[in-house]
C-alpha cells in the first residue's frame, strides 16, 4: 500500500491518496487551488490506479473542499459516517462563513459505520469513532501497514478544536484515549493538519493527554 499526502487549500489541510492493487482511495479531498486538483490527477494517472472510492474523515468544510471538483471528473462512492451528518447537510453554510460560495451536495454519502474490517474495493481498514472535534469524525485505522489517518482528532503534540459545532473537549480526550492510545505504539499517525507522528510520541509528549 502506498500513500501519498497533498496539503492543500487555504487551511493547509492534508488529503491522502491510498493506492494498492491497482486501486485507489482518496481520503479528506481538500483541494480548492486547480493546481492542487491536477497534481492528484497527474499522479493518480501516472500510477496506473483506478480511483475507486472517497473516504471522510468528517465533514468540516475544509475536508470536503474538492469534493465537487473529484465528483466532476470521477464517479466514485464517497463515504461518511452517519453518526451526525448536520455538518454535511448544511456545507453551503459552512463555506459561506468562510468567503467560500457552493450549493452543496445533492446526495448523501454511503455509510461507514464504526467496526473492523470496512471494505472499501480490495481495501480492508478498520473504523474508529472518534468524536469529539466534530460529532461525525473517525478514524481510519489500517492495522497491516500501522498507519492511523486520524483527521482533526490528533495531531502531533496538539489535538483537534472543539468549540465548532458539537465539539467537546471532553469527549475528543476520551476518543483519543480509549480509540488511538490502544493502538500499538509504532502505529503511524496521519493527521488532517500538520505532520505526521506515531501513537507512542504522543502518549508521552502530547500536553493535552498527560494524565
Amino acid at each position: 500500500m502506498e500513500i501519498t499526502s497533498y496539503t492543500v487549500g487555504p487551511f493547509a489541510e492534508n488529503t491522502y491518496l491510498i493506492s494498492g492493487n491497482g486501486e485507489a482511495i482518496l481520503i479528506d479531498p481538500g483541494f480548492f487551488d486547480p493546481r492542487e486538483f491536477n497534481q492528484f490527477k497527474e499522479d493518480l494517472e501516472e500510477s496506473g490506479n483506478r480511483l475507486v472510492a472517497i473516504c471522510l474523515t468528517h465533514a468540516h468544510v475544509d475536508h470536503i473542499l474538492g469534493l465537487e471538483k473529484v465528483l466532476n471528473e470521477y464517479m466514485v462512492p464517497v463515504y461518511l459516517n452517519h453518526s451526525d451528518l448536520h455538518l454535511w447537510k448544511r456545507f453551503p453554510e459552512q463555506a459561506q462563513r468562510f468567503g467560500f460560495r457552493t450549493s452543496g451536495f445533492s446526495f448523501t454519502p454511503e455509510p461507514m459505520p464504526e467496526g473492523d474490517g470496512f471494505s472499501v474495493g480490495s481495501f480492508s481498514f478498520d473504523i474508529l469513532y472518534t468524536p469529539g472535534h466534530s460529532p461525525d469524525h473517525v478514524s481510519l485505522y489500517f492495522p497491516d501497514e500501522k498507519v492511523v489517518i486520524a483527521g482533526d482528532a490528533l495531531f502531533r503534540e496538539s489535538i483537534g478544536r472543539t468549540d465548532l459545532y458539537e465539539g467537546d473537549l471532553d469527549l475528543l480526550l476520551e476518543s483519543i484515549r480509549k480509540k488511538l492510545f490502544t493502538l500499538p505504539e509504532d502505529t503511524k499517525v496521519l493527521s488532517g493538519h500538520g505532520p505526521s507522528t506515531t501513537i507512542g510520541h504522543e502518549k508521552r509528549s502530547n500536553p493535552f493527554l498527560k494524565s
